[in-house]
């Protein structure tokens, strides 16, 4: 079995903090390490996680990309798991998790968040308004599904593939879209909704929110320059397409 560590960068957020790791407590196929990565936290996150048993790594340079690549470096795993401080997964998360990576062809997988602290209205918009243009708008320019990064699971060999190509000491980029981005575009990630995780509804507190994070995506396009390039990914993605598709035909015919 492949060993797996969680990786949770916090920022005065000790109270989903600790509803976070009690969830991790309780996982049918527990974390064989947490890693919780303090960005320079005022409150008492750092406390909250070492109460619970974390490796607790500091990284004192603000930015939420710095301190999630610092926990993943830091990693011992075989696989590594990426949580936010307000993600709640359910029992079963890191075990459905590693059934999707018995398949060896896929390198990374992700899922969903649900609003858990919101109104019935705000539940009602939440996948219309954000989860599913999410999946839907980035799986069109990356030519596969986005990694969401309260809730995604990769193989360690494949951050090891692309730790020196992400932009960690960019304050502005979405970090897990410039993540995603770095990945090979004939990589296979999976989006399954069995991987979905409650969060809080933070996304939808303000305008200002929404509007910081739409202008962290198109930055980080930016930043990204040839390599984000969506049509450039596209015709990538299909010339491996073809190429598989020849092989196997080929392959079939000499049977």
């Amino acid at each position: 079995m492949p060993s797996v560590s969680v990786v949770v960068p916090v920022l005065d957020d000790a109270a989903h903090l600790r509803r976070c790791l009690a969830a991790l407590e309780a996982q049918t196929r527990p974390a064989d390490e947490v890693v919780v990565v303090d960005n320079g936290s005022a409150d008492d996150s750092a406390a909250v996680a070492r109460a619970a048993g974390a490796v607790v790594r500091s990284e004192p340079v603000r930015g939420i990309a710095r301190a999630a690549s610092r926990g993943y470096d830091t990693a011992h795993g075989d696989v590594i798991v990426r949580l936010d401080a307000d993600s709640v997964p359910p029992p079963d998360w890191i075990a459905t998790a590693l059934a999707l990576l018995e398949d060896p062809s896929v390198v990374a997988v992700t899922g969903p968040g649900r609003p858990s602290d919101a109104g019935g209205l705000v539940r009602v918009v939440w996948p219309v308004l954000y989860m599913r243009p999410y999946f839907v708008l980035m799986r069109g320019a990356l030519s596969r599904p986005p990694l969401f990064g309260s809730a995604m699971a990769l193989r360690r060999s494949t951050w090891l593939a692309v730790r020196d190509r992400v932009h960690r000491d960019d304050p502005e980029v979405h970090d897990d879209i410039d993540l995603s981005m770095q990945f090979d575009p004939e990589w296979r990630v999976l989006a399954d909704p069995a991987l979905t995780v409650r969060v809080s509804a933070r996304p939808f507190a303000s305008l200002p929110s929404a509007v910081r994070r739409a202008r962290r995506a198109f930055h980080t396009f930016r930043v990204n320059g040839r390599r984000g390039s969506p049509p450039r990914r596209w015709a990538r993605r299909l010339r491996t397409d073809w190429r598989n598709r020849d092989q196997a035909h080929a392959w079939w015919r000499g049977r």
